[in-house]
């Protein structure tokens, strides 16, 4: 078992690292004080690139950031405060009054350059100004979250194949297929729309939250999971046929090569860093629900062993972005969101399971993120992309959709699972 001094001592080093390093950077930095919201553009030295574009994902992250960081007891008041100009900008700046729902991407100062519906975007909306409201008390929070979820119900629900429709013109009809990923269905949108409805259940306590909360729930268990392997597939056809993932034009990410990501990705492989964040995000919602964790724990452990086998690198640390199902991978680039969502989701699994293992494997990940991803000398924000042995790739701290909400969420749920192992 973990040593008391051994656990005390990561303890420390994380709490320093998140009050003194990184959270100043951003608290410092981000804050747009000539038209309110942040700026969100930084290079792999901490510095702005001289890019203000203002995505509505880079600003509700922000939000979701600061208001997760007030409510969990950071910040001395001031994330509590950048939250409330979070919430001023994006109320002010990106609600389509006409149609619904929120636009895309703005400029610096909030004046809409894409108004296309993004359905990723919808769920941090509606995960954002919750967290925002039990943070702050702040009445607009509520009516926001509740707002986008209306959108979300009126909008995007898919009633003759169950769950979520996800990329849309202005008006909310789908984009069209291929690339543009009118015609296709994702984990990603809905696991974070589970993580959204989470902790609107969590705000509001109403029936009908809770009820959508365990369609979600139940639709990805039933109809998004491998069926041998137990493992996430990332994309299918609306009546949830499995197809090869493929990047789409309308994109929250940032790829290597964007040419080369028009390739569709072979059905058996997986995300390591999606398996296991939707391990800890079920865990989460079993507590919101009132449901024992134990529920859910042979799917924890499917998650996290899948990723210690064949995710987790075991000679230089970290997890890789993609891989095989049943073997090794072959594709050893690591990206910075993967290694947020594995620290939380092993401590989720050595305190649900008990098994050493996944200790060990928490300490690679976290020596790896202490030793080669975060940007020291430059802030303390992560690398965008290394590679195998840790050298970088892309370093850019930060751009239109990398922000800190992978950092810092990752750092206050591994502070809060260390205490809760020190206890």
């Amino acid at each position: 078992m973990a040593s008391a001094a051994e656990v005390t001592g990561i303890l420390n080093q994380t709490q320093v690292y998140l009050t003194e390093v990184l959270l100043p950077f951003w608290i410092e930095h981000s804050p747009d004080p000539a038209y309110g919201g942040f700026l969100t553009h930084f290079d792999q030295f901490g510095k702005p690139t001289g890019e203000t574009t203002k995505t509505f994902l880079a600003q509700i992250r922000m939000l979701y950031t600061m208001a997760s960081a007030a409510r969990a007891g950071y910040g001395n008041g001031r994330c509590a405060e950048l939250a409330k100009m979070a919430a001023d900008f994006i109320l002010d700046h990106y609600w389509d009054e006409e149609h619904d729902g929120w636009f895309w991407i703005a400029d610096r100062q909030g004046n809409p350059t894409c108004r296309d519906k993004v359905g990723y975007g919808h769920c941090f909306g509606v995960y954002a100004f919750s967290e925002y409201y039990l943070a702050t008390g702040d009445e607009r929070g509520r009516r926001a979250a509740l707002r986008a979820y209306d959108a979300i119900c009126r909008h995007m629900v898919d009633f003759r194949h169950g769950g979520f429709l996800e990329l849309f013109h202005r008006d909310w009809t789908p984009l069209a297929g291929a690339t543009s990923g009118g015609d296709r269905k994702s984990l990603d949108v809905h696991m974070h729309m589970m993580e959204a409805f989470t902790t609107l259940y969590e705000m509001t306590g109403s029936v009908s939250h809770r009820r959508h909360l365990e369609e979600v729930i139940e639709l990805i268990l039933a109809r998004m999971l491998h069926p041998k392997t137990g493992l996430g597939i990332a994309q299918f056809a609306y009546d949830f046929t499995p197809l090869p993932a493929i990047n789409f034009d309308t994109t929250w990410g940032r790829d290597a090569d964007p040419e080369a990501g028009k390739a569709a990705k072979p059905l058996d492989q997986t995300s390591p860093g999606h398996n296991v964040e939707f391990a800890w995000l079920l865990l989460h919602a079993a507590d919101v629900l009132g449901l024992p964790r134990q529920t859910y724990a042979g799917l924890l452990r499917t998650m996290c062993d899948h990723c210690v086998a064949f995710g987790i690198d075991p000679e230089y640390g970290g997890v890789y972005a993609d891989v095989p199902m049943d073997r090794p991978a072959t594709l050893t680039e690591k990206q910075f969101w993967q290694q947020g969502e594995a620290l939380v989701a092993l401590l989720d699994a050595y305190l649900q399971l008990g098994d050493e293992t996944y200790w060990q494997a928490f300490r690679n990940v976290h020596d790896f993120v202490f030793g080669k991803m975060i940007a020291w000398e430059a802030g303390g924000e992560w690398y965008e992309r290394l590679d195998r042995q840790g050298k970088v790739l892309d370093g850019a701290l930060a751009h239109s959709w990398k922000i800190n909400y992978h950092s810092v969420r990752a750092m206050v749920q591994t502070i809060a699972r260390l205490r809760k192992i020190v206890a």
